[in-house]
């Protein structure tokens, strides 16, 4: 029965991602912070092709910490930082599940924009972007963050079918994926639950938008893959607000550009450079995100990324993304147009005013010679 069923080995991680820097030069970062640091790579336990890796491979940091009260539970007195090249981190808690799994769905409910975990996520952030000074380019922490909880559970004390998750204890799965303490309708469990897959008959993994669980005692592989998503996530809304920003602020240059009434006295080239600028910055971090894990032939693990990467609507992402980059493209192609035919206009008006003086010399006392 769903209310007997008990946890004898599991770990819950709650992820908070930042936007930290514009990159962070992750060999300098592992200098500067020598301690307790590894590389992070997949481990590839589902016989994935060599060329399934981060590129780079991500930087992870561990750091003393309080352990934090969560209802019947609590955080492991230590968090673990993993640091991205395009500048993201992703700060992760640990919390011990081991208990009635009846009691996940209210551990979810008090996870979801739970404020003290937020708050001591970004001091942590803040600590570490302390510790690596140049390492990170240009460091600023952006306003929002992207979080998300990953239940995994490794053994019950009692057997427990995989099938059995979607089935008979489909309810209890779903109020945790949708961080429901009250029960939910048929239609959302149904919902909750429709994501999900496996690679063994003992194992299962369910995706959702705010959090996932997994049925698996070999699940590292398949958390890394969910916690970079999630930050790629972060990484997506933060690019598409920021390329807001860039639109704005090149449809005001343009407007300024159009409005110039003395084209000698033209001022286009600092805002078409500064456009240029921002396409460029842009570019290349939607270029580090989007190709940041390269995912090769039919595995689990693409299939993984394939199933939270729809989740999450990173495909939608990526289209809105293109278009206002294709856009800001645009905007600029014409300011250079438009700089140009200032140009030309520029240099007309002196060879008219050229063409006059000769035209007018012979004529002026004094200056036309003999």
């Amino acid at each position: 029965m769903p209310d007997t069923l008990m946890i004898r080995g599991g770990t819950c991680h709650a992820l908070y991602a930042f936007e930290v820097a514009y990159a962070i030069d992750l060999e300098t970062a592992e200098r500067r912070i020598a301690a307790a640091t590894e590389r992070q790579t997949v481990k590839q336990k589902r016989r994935a092709p060599a060329s399934f890796e981060y590129r780079p491979a991500p930087l992870r940091v561990t750091l003393d910490a309080e352990s934090l009260p969560l209802g019947a539970y609590a955080t492991a007195p230590a968090v673990e930082i993993v640091l991205y090249d395009f500048g993201a981190v992703s700060v992760s808690y640990d919390i011990d599940l081991v208990g009635p799994f009846r009691g996940l769905p209210a551990l979810s409910a008090e996870l979801y924009g739970n404020e003290r975990l937020l708050a001591d996520a970004r001091r942590q952030v803040e600590r570490l972007l302390g510790a690596l000074g140049e390492a990170a380019v240009r460091p600023r922490i952006a306003d929002f963050v992207e979080d998300y909880a990953i239940f995994v559970i490794e053994e019950f004390s009692t057997p427990c079918e995989p099938a059995g998750l979607w089935t008979t204890h489909a309810a209890t799965v779903a109020q945790i994926l949708r961080a429901e303490a009250a029960p939910l309708s048929q239609q959302e469990i149904h919902d909750a639950t429709a994501s999900h897959l496996s690679f063994g008959a003992d194992d299962a993994t369910f995706i959702d938008t705010d959090a996932a669980l997994l049925f698996d005692r070999e699940g590292d592989d398949v958390r890394a893959v969910i916690e970079l998503a999630n930050t790629q996530l972060l990484e997506m809304r933060y690019l598409d607000l920021r390329l807001d920003t860039a639109l704005d602020q090149a449809y005001e240059m343009l407007s300024r550009q159009r409005g110039q009434r003395f084209p000698l006295l033209d001022r286009a080239s600092p805002n078409v450079r500064r456009v240029a600028e921002l396409q460029l910055d842009s570019a290349i971090l939607f270029e580090q995100v989007t190709n940041a894990l390269k995912l090769i032939g039919d595995q689990y693990l693409a299939r993984v990324y394939g199933l939270v990467s729809r989740r999450f609507q990173l495909a939608a992402w990526d289209a809105t993304i293109t278009r206002k980059l294709q856009t800001i493209e645009s905007i600029y192609s014409k300011m250079v147009d438009r700089a140009a035919t200032r140009r030309m206009e520029v240099l007309e008006w002196i060879i008219i005013v050229l063409i006059t003086v000769s035209i007018l010399l012979p004529f002026l006392p004094g200056l036309g010679g003999k």
